[in-house]
């Protein structure tokens, strides 16, 4: 990366799923894990997930995105550059923060898996009881 250009960086979470992205001005190149956006992610909904704020912000193909992710599954990495994305976007244009912020795309969904305990089979179903 050419040190004239400016690079927006922002780190995005979801679940165990942590994304890098890094944007720059450009002509709309997307890569995730030097992949093609479209290579990497098959199911449409996780692309339209992406997608979202560049949409809500009317600044989609403007930037190249570079992505790197891991952890998780597919739909919480997707989750994470759409974290990653909105605080980017905030770092380029602090104005688009109201319009992300009502979205919900700034707020971290901390959700996670909750753990299993002891004396049962899984986090919260327990094994069958019996009186006698």
């Amino acid at each position: 990366m050419a040190k004239d250009i400016p690079v927006y960086y922002a780190t995005g979470r979801r679940k165990r799923a942590t994304a890098r992205v890094y944007l720059r001005p450009g002509n709309g190149q997307f890569l995730v894990n030097r992949r093609p956006f479209e290579e990497y992610f098959d199911r449409e909904t996780s692309k339209m997930v992406i997608r979202q704020p560049f949409q809500l912000t009317d600044t989609e193909g403007l930037f190249d995105i570079y992505v790197n992710v891991r952890g998780g599954g597919l739909t919480g990495q997707a989750g994470a550059i759409r974290h990653g994305i909105s605080r980017a976007l905030t770092r380029y244009n602090a104005d688009l923060r109201s319009v992300l912020k009502q979205r919900g795309f700034l707020t971290r969904d901390a959700r996670n898996k909750e753990r299993k305990k002891y004396g049962q089979p899984g986090a919260r179903k327990r094994f069958q009881f019996s009186k006698r």
